[in-house]
């Protein structure tokens, strides 16, 4: 079996899964106001693999965990701190026992890692307890069995580089997610949510410059940003990276703490930007919130299996 980078390295493409913490919700598991969908690892651990399975079926060949909250910090805003290491063990385990359970093709897993602070928390920790928090919850990915660690909705330097670098000290390949919004009025690329004051502002152009600068990041690439503004947030990527790059749309619309599956791109409609996306060099496709399987299941129809 070709491992994950030479997959990269001969010019696969290679697709991820759509939106895990959104496809559980979808499924009638009731979000937490703090801590997302991190919960459901506790509550409805066999729905979750339900998902994994069901993104594999669809040909996803990565499946994320649903990490995307369970550091101690978001945990701590839900009460459930010292329940970390349990429950992002549960997160991993379920996604390989979907990988076991239907696998009939080479799948990865990818152990999401995250900027947010928890949904209702006032702002982040500071630094060291941030570090802190990354810290642990890389160490207890890679110890319990994940392929890679993708750092996903990197919006701001300081916090980036703090995720950035606790995945890369477990040795594992680190794959980064940016997300970023366009201001309609000066076309200005800025970091996802500055419009509806749910993220500071701040330099997007000096994240992504920061965070290429990494030589232990694989890929990197632009998710949960809306498809109208992918490509002038992705012109701000290739200015600075040169490397593998990934692609991964959210549709629909954010109401704390849930995803409203309101006016969500079709699959065939999504197919149609993901091919605009290959032709112009991204390697690795999938979907965020809102994307679910039916999405997954026409990428893997409808994609090239190489670039060029």
């Amino acid at each position: 079996m070709d491992s994950l980078q030479s997959r990269l390295d001969q010019g696969d493409v290679i697709l991820i899964d759509g939106g895990t913490g959104t496809e559980i919700e979808r499924r009638g598991v009731t979000m937490d106001s703090d801590a997302w969908c991190a919960v459901a690892n506790k509550s409805h651990p066999n729905i979750i693999r339900t998902v994994h399975e069901d993104y594999i079926r669809a040909g996803a060949e990565v499946i994320t965990t649903n990490t995307y909250a369970t550091a101690r910090h978001v945990l701590e805003t839900a009460g459930l701190g010292e329940d970390v290491r349990s429950i992002n063990q549960a997160a991993v385990r379920v996604a390989r026992e979907a990988r076991e359970e239907v696998a009939e093709q080479a799948v990865w897993i990818a152990g999401s890692m995250s900027s947010t602070a928890g949904f209702r928390a006032g702002g982040l920790p500071d630094d060291e307890q941030a570090r802190a928090s990354y810290q642990e919850q890389a160490e207890i990915l890679a110890e319990t069995g994940v392929d890679l660690i993708i750092a996903e909705m990197m919006t701001h330097e300081k916090n980036a580089t703090l995720v950035v670098e606790s995945a890369r000290a477990t040795g594992l390949p680190v794959w980064v997610g940016l997300s970023a919004e366009v201001n309609r009025e000066t076309g200005e690329v800025l970091p996802w949510g500055v419009s509806s004051s749910r993220s500071p502002p701040g330099d997007f152009q000096q994240t992504v410059k920061s965070l290429s600068e990494f030589v232990a990041v694989q890929v990197m690439g632009i998710m949960h940003t809306k498809l109208v503004d992918f490509e002038p947030v992705q012109n701000v990527l290739r200015k600075y990276w040169s490397g593998p790059q990934l692609a991964y749309a959210e549709s629909g619309i954010w109401q704390s703490p849930s995803w409203k599956f309101v006016g969500v791109v079709s699959p065939q409609e999504y197919v149609q930007a993901a091919l605009r996306w290959v032709k112009s060099g991204i390697q690795v496709v999938g979907g965020c919130c809102g994307i679910g399987p039916e999405h997954i299941s026409e990428l893997k129809k409808n994609l090239p299996h190489h670039l060029g």
